[in-house]
């Protein structure tokens, strides 16, 4: 009955600690900037909204309230030894470290940060022994930087099943620069959990002990335990032009699983063998990097899914509640005849849709290549393009420079789509065409 009492008096007071950190709250702001960006680029794009930010926000806070359960869980066996400084020392690196990109902010690289630092630290001559640069000093060395990692590579494999869970479901349509300046579809997949954590450390006065050995600690668990709340945000960020959202995030979620066990794996070998501690977070910071840079080479190396066929029009997105979601049409698809007529052109889909006011019948290019038959009423005030979103032509306003989005792109989104001033020629059937290349 008395561990009881005291586990629960230990979980309200690291509750309390959480709620009174800024950083769960920064953390929160920071995703809601993020969606507002999407939305902001959306309406510049196509004029219209598909995604709301404040319920992705919300649907992001609760992801990350279910995977912050989960990871404490599993980590009441491993134990932690953190102090408030050390919170200080993780998240100042993870604020420095997002001014230059936003992704940055994932734990795995101020922790591979903090391992290198420490590193270098431990190695050079004793300072002064007072003074805020000796407490600095002090609280890096202090760092359990194994610990610290096997926690990262623990938050990367909940990661890994949020992206699975949640991914598709924010990928938000956008019109890319591709090869040669040629505006082509895509879909950016960027997303933010915050995730409070409740982890085990060692107490610094005597009290009740643990029935098991966390893996992390050694013989500071001899004097009892505690619980300490922090809050920590994890996310991915990719983009693609070559394969559909569910795809991509399916590669992405085997790809970010296997990190987060290879991470996990380094760590316990650090906790055993202190030398490879440096090798463990460079990994961690490297092959998260090298992950990132991979599927950027994927996609500048594959044919672009989102562009037209030399017949149809190929379907970028499709609106929520739209009569197209009503006739079953998808992204990826391609629409080829609308009320008999072959369109090839955004004015040919809007004539042919005009030749029956009342009524549209569609064939359409499945993923499969067969031909499948839609038709539905139209009614007054729907959708002028049937809530299609099409894959861009040369005429296309506004295209996003494929890259990573650093702090400002945050706060100032509507930079982030730059004006097209470079249009191409109108070829036959009103297809702009490439300008040729000069020599």
């Amino acid at each position: 009955m008395d561990l009881l009492m005291e586990w629960l008096s230990n979980f309200a007071q690291a509750g309390a600690e959480l709620l009174l950190q800024p950083f769960y709250y920064i953390s929160i702001i920071l995703i809601a900037l993020q969606y507002r960006r999407q939305v902001l680029l959306e309406r510049k794009l196509f004029h219209v909204r598909l995604n709301r930010w404040g319920l992705q926000t919300w649907r992001t806070f609760l992801g990350g309230l279910l995977a912050g359960i989960g990871v404490s869980m599993v980590s009441l066996f491993l134990g932690m030894n953190l102090s408030m400084e050390g919170v200080l020392l993780i998240w100042g690196a993870s604020i420095l470290l997002m001014l230059f990109k936003v992704r940055y902010l994932c734990l795995a690289y101020a922790a591979g940060l903090l391992g290198v630092i420490q590193f270098v630290v431990n190695r050079l001559p004793e300072g002064p022994a007072s003074g805020f640069g000796a407490e600095l000093l002090g609280a890096v060395r202090d760092l359990n930087v194994p610990a610290l990692l096997a926690l990262a590579g623990l938050l990367h494999i909940a990661e890994a099943l949020l992206v699975r869970w949640q991914g598709a479901s924010f990928a938000g349509p956008l019109f890319y620069e591709g090869k040669r300046g040629r505006p082509v579809g895509g879909y950016q997949m960027q997303s933010l959990w915050p995730v409070p954590l409740f982890l085990l450390i060692p107490a610094h006065t005597t009290g009740s002990v643990l029935p098991w050995t966390p893996v992390f600690g050694g013989d500071a668990w001899l004097g009892g335990f505690a619980l300490a709340g922090l809050p920590v945000m994890i996310g991915f960020s990719e983009m693609t032009t070559s394969l559909l959202p569910k795809a991509k995030v399916k590669l992405t979620s085997s790809r970010l699983l296997f990190y987060g066990l290879l991470v996990l794996g380094a760590a316990l070998l650090a906790r055993w063998f202190s030398g490879f501690t440096l090798a463990a977070a460079l990994l961690a910071f490297v092959l998260h990097e090298g992950l990132i840079w991979y599927s950027r080479f994927e996609e500048q190396n594959r044919s672009p899914f989102f562009v037209h066929p030399d017949r149809g029009l190929k379907v970028l997105a499709v609106l929520p509640g739209s009569p197209a979601e009503e006739l079953g049409i998808a992204a990826g698809e391609t629409i080829a005849r609308v009320n008999g007529a072959a369109v090839n052109t955004k004015e040919e889909l809007h004539e042919a849709l005009r030749m029956n006011p009342a009524f549209c019948k569609l064939e359409v290019l499945n993923l499969a290549g067969e031909i499948k038959f839609a038709q539905r009423a139209i009614y007054a005030g729907e959708h002028h393009q049937l809530g299609v979103v099409l894959a861009p032509d040369e005429d296309a306003p506004a295209v996003v420079r494929p890259g990573a989005v650093s702090l400002l792109g945050l706060l100032a989104p509507k930079r982030s789509a730059e004006p097209r001033s470079d249009r191409g020629s109108q070829g036959r059937s009103g297809r702009a065409q490439e300008k040729p290349a000069e020599l």
